[in-house]
């Protein structure tokens, strides 16, 4: 029985019949000796069952943040937030300020180019070529020029021939020049050199020779060669004269690379 209900069966008055028998304190209950009467309502006292203390409590978390450790969190994160903002400000400035420099460098660079070998800046020399057609001609030959300046230059195209005697250039045969290879800019600096390779048609047999076609073979003293902006050249052979056929020529372009 719960504790309640106990104390108020305890506290109630009750009735003693005549018959001595102690009756139900809640109903009428009729005696073969006699009428036992019930006690009223209204004497009964009831208390209401004792709750513990505790349960109708909140219960305490085990551990409740004070107002300075949530500022100083709050604190610290606005803080945290800050530096990664002023790193990746700090990245971006970096990277921008590297593809800048690289693109003022390539513009500077582009923006300038060196000019073309004027005349007066070259050295021009010719060899016989190692692998010359076979025949008792020139065959053909490497031309050489050299930038004897002090400022870097640039040489660029197919040269133009034409044959000459002895200090008169500007009395000359011209040759038929047929262009072989693709033209680029070649840059040569002081005391840089670039070539050119002029192929012939060759002289045949023994004496003065002969040509195939049947025409008669072509001596020079020397070759005037010119190259787009950079003037005409006297050249002569650093061993021999120049003898060809026909007055044509198979003309390499300009080149950095060396020809054989």
């Amino acid at each position: 029985m719960h504790k309640g209900a106990l104390e108020i069966l305890l506290s109630a008055p009750m009735a003693i019949c005549a018959g001595g028998s102690l009756p139900s304190p809640f109903r009428h209950k009729q005696s073969p000796h006699g009428t036992c009467r019930a006690p009223a309502l209204s004497a009964l006292t009831y208390r209401r069952p004792r709750v513990p203390r505790g349960n109708n409590r909140r219960p305490k978390p085990a551990y409740e943040m004070t107002q300075g450790e949530d500022s100083m969190r709050h604190s610290n994160g606005v803080r945290r937030a800050a530096l990664a903002t002023t790193a990746v400000t700090a990245v971006a400035a970096a990277v921008t300020g590297i593809l800048t420099g690289t693109a003022m460098a390539a513009s500077t660079t582009t923006s300038t180019p060196p000019p073309a070998c004027p005349a007066s800046a070259l050295q021009v020399s010719a060899r016989q070529a190692a692998h010359p057609p076979v025949g008792t001609g020139t065959g053909a030959a490497v031309v050489q020029f050299t930038n004897v300046s002090r400022k870097t230059c640039v040489l660029k195209g197919h040269p133009t021939v034409a044959g000459a005697g002895n200090g008169s250039p500007s009395r000359n045969t011209p040759l038929k020049v047929t262009a072989t290879g693709r033209a680029a800019t070649v840059t040569v600096r002081p005391h840089g050199k670039a070539w050119v390779k002029l192929t012939f048609v060759q002289v045949q047999g023994e004496g003065d020779g002969y040509c195939v076609s049947g025409r008669t073979p072509a001596v020079y003293p020397t070759m005037v060669i010119g190259l787009p902006h950079s003037g005409k050249h006297q050249v002569a052979l650093n061993d021999g004269w120049w003898a060809e056929c026909d007055n044509k020529v198979t003309a390499t372009p300009v080149s950095a690379v060396k020809p054989s």
